[in-house]
This record gives structure tokens, C-alpha cells and sequence, in this order.
């Protein structure tokens, strides 16, 4: 097998890939999880369009600012699947005991058939124009600052690359994640189970909801109430508050969420969505994962090969000698190509986590603080 590793990333840098021990994903299945910041906050663009108007989103002193290069446009809601698989991925092995790393190295096939794509030619170019926008999306934001003011800024992919075989199949990738989203992975208070189901929704305001109700509602049998017009402001999404309202009016009357039901209220003047948790036991359960889930262009996709590649092969990756990965160790992840600007919080790392609640829910709400 063949595969070319550049010594030197974008603009010149050093690849990362250099410093840092490699997580090879073996296969195997792997509760599906989502970071609670990425759930609660505008951080992808919800249509199939190609974004280009960035998102700017404040709450709680917290602040989210996501632009997106006018070649590939903004990181869509399903584009994020490959973040989730990969949370998913890290967390399942950090369970079991196994070192992870930022670099991770997989092949399509177990991405795609996790997420609920096909493994065509045409699923795998889509793939890597979801990598693609994923890397040219940049996202600044003071989350998990600490005790100093503090803003990161980085994409959610550092780098990524094919590896292929003589014969010319892309057989394996292999990218680095930014160190921001790493340890919202590794600190598992900020981690969640969603329903596998959340891969089956094809809208993007309804995979945005599923992800709120997740975050918010949770477990709790009073679920949540939220303002529409927040919502929307919540949402990041570009169109008009009616449409917007009319959306979820429509999303409400399909209860197409898993594991939530959906309800319209009114209260004076004001429309409130009530979101309430029902069937609880479709959604997966992990004890050790806090209780508490990719673009809107189909980006998703597999090997350029009429058949897939993949199917031929045993789990374990061939293109790379890693059998095994290590023991935990964090030490080669410290390091990263996010921009700090103001002075470094010294007290941060992956328990520094931000819990604060969004304040600026509308509405007196009946319903007491987050999903379990």
C-alpha cells in the first residue's frame, strides 16, 4: 500500500501529524455523542445553500463568531456528523482504556456507515467536500475561557489527507482535530449520548432542535420552553422569524424528534415551543458520559471505486502499521494551532469547563435547570 505524508502543512507549518501519536480507529460500533457547546450554540449553518454571511451569537457573556471562506462556504449541521462520529469514537476508546490523540486515522467506510450514508463514489466525494468546508470553516469564540478573557480561534479540522493504494483507492484518511474541541471530547461532563435516529433526520432546522432538546430538555419529564423568537436568534439561521416559526410549527405537527414531543404554546403575545422528553429508553444510556448529538448540502461520501473499497477489508485499518493504540496520555495533544488573544488562562484544560446556562431563555420557564 501506498500513501503520501507531506512533512509540512498549509502555508508552510509543520503538519501536526508529526508531533502527535496517532489514534487509528479499528472499527467497531460506538455510542453515537455530541459536545454539549456544539448543541447549544450556532455553530453550523443549517441549509444545503452555500453560506457565506457569517454567524455572530452572544449569551451568558459568551461569545460565537463562525465565517466561512466564500470557496467552500460555512460547515453545515451535516457536515458536523463526522465531529460527532469522532467524539463518539474517542469516547468509546477512552472508556475501554486506549490513548487517543487529535490525529485520528480511519477509513471512510467506518464513517459513512456509521453516520447512515451509503458507500458509493459519489458519498465519498461528498465526504471530502464536508472535510473540505470543515477545514475552511473558521470559528472564533470565548467558551471555555476560564478565569481571563480569553478567544480561540480555529477550524474544525487542522488538516486531513487521503491515503490510497498502488492501484490508485482511497482506502484510509487520517486529519487532526483542533485542541478546543479535543477536550470538550475528553472532559466527559460536556459529552452526551443522542439516538442513533438523529442520523435518519434530513432536515436542518430539525437536526438543529433534536440537538437543542438534547442539551436542554434532556431527561426531565417537565422538558423545556423556549421563546421562538430566541430560537431563532439561537439558531444562527438567515431566514425570516415567520418562516423560521413556521418551520417548527411544521417539525411539531410531524413529532418527527426522537425521543422528544414537540408542543406550540401561547402566552399573551408571545409563541413558546414546549419541548418535552418521551420515550426515554431509545436513548442511549452511558455511565460514563454525563446523562444529559453534519451540512446542509449532502456531503457525505465513500471511495471513488464504483463498489466500495472497504467492503473487502477486515476492520482494522492495513494501510498503517498501528495494530494497537497506547495507554492514555495526554501529553502530545497539548499543543495546537488555535490563536489566543489577551493572555493565556493558565488554570484551563479539560476539566476548565464552561457550565454556564444559556441566559437568555425567554419566558418564565417551570422547568429547573439541564438535562440530566
Amino acid at each position: 500500500m501506498a500513501g503520501v505524508a507531506p512533512q509540512r502543512g498549509q502555508h508552510g507549518r509543520e503538519s501536526e501529524r508529526l508531533r502527535l501519536d496517532p489514534f487509528v480507529i479499528a472499527g467497531g460500533d460506538a455510542r453515537p455523542r455530541d459536545q454539549r457547546d456544539l448543541m447549544e450554540r450556532p455553530f453550523f449553518s443549517l441549509s444545503k445553500v452555500k453560506r457565506v454571511a457569517p454567524i455572530f451569537y452572544e449569551a451568558g457573556g459568551q461569545r460565537v463568531e463562525i465565517h466561512g471562506l466564500a470557496e467552500h462556504g460555512m460547515a453545515t449541521i451535516w457536515d458536523a456528523d463526522v465531529l460527532i462520529w469522532a467524539a463518539s469514537q474517542i469516547v468509546e476508546a477512552e472508556n475501554a482504556g486506549l490513548r487517543t490523540s487529535r490525529f485520528v486515522r480511519f477509513t471512510p467506510y467506518q464513517l459513512l456507515t456509521a453516520v447512515g450514508r451509503a458507500t458509493g463514489a459519489r458519498e465519498y466525494r461528498l465526504l471530502k467536500a464536508a472535510f473540505a468546508r470543515l477545514q475552511s470553516t473558521v470559528i472564533r469564540t470565548t467558551i471555555r475561557n476560564g478565569e481571563h478573557w480569553r478567544r480561540h480561534q480555529f477550524s474544525w479540522i487542522n488538516e486531513w489527507e487521503e491515503r490510497m493504494t498502488r492501484d490508485g483507492r482511497v482506502e484510509g484518511m487520517e486529519c487532526v482535530l483542533p485542541d478546543w474541541f479535543y477536550r470538550g471530547i475528553i472532559d466527559r461532563s460536556l459529552v452526551l449520548t443522542i439516538d442513533p435516529a438523529y442520523f435518519r433526520l434530513t432536515g436542518g432546522i430539525e437536526r438543529w432542535l433534536y440537538r437543542v432538546a438534547r442539551k436542554h430538555a434532556g431527561h426531565q419529564p417537565q422538558g423545556w420552553l423556549f421563546e421562538m423568537a430566541h430560537l431563532h436568534e439561537k439558531s444562527g439561521s438567515l431566514a425570516r422569524v415567520s418562516d423560521f416559526a413556521l418551520d417548527l410549527r411544521r417539525i411539531a405537527a410531524r413529532q418527527s424528534l426522537p425521543g422528544y414531543r414537540l408542543a406550540i404554546r401561547r402566552e399573551g403575545r408571545r409563541k413558546l415551543l414546549h419541548i418535552r422528553p418521551v420515550n426515554l429508553s431509545t436513548v442511549p444510556v452511558d455511565d460514563g458520559v454525563d446523562g444529559h448529538g453534519i451540512s446542509g448540502a449532502g456531503t457525505i461520501g465513500t471511495s471513488g471505486a464504483s463498489l466500495s473499497g472497504f467492503q473487502a477489508h477486515e476492520p482494522q485499518l492495513s494501510l498503517w502499521p498501528e495494530m494497537r493504540n497506547r495507554a492514555p496520555n495526554l501529553e502530545s495533544n497539548l499543543d495546537s494551532n488555535f490563536l489566543m488573544l489577551g493572555r493565556p488562562d493558565t488554570n484551563g484544560g479539560a476539566g476548565a469547563a464552561d457550565r454556564s446556562r444559556d441566559s437568555h431563555t425567554r419566558g418564565p420557564s417551570p422547568m429547573p435547570g439541564d438535562g440530566p
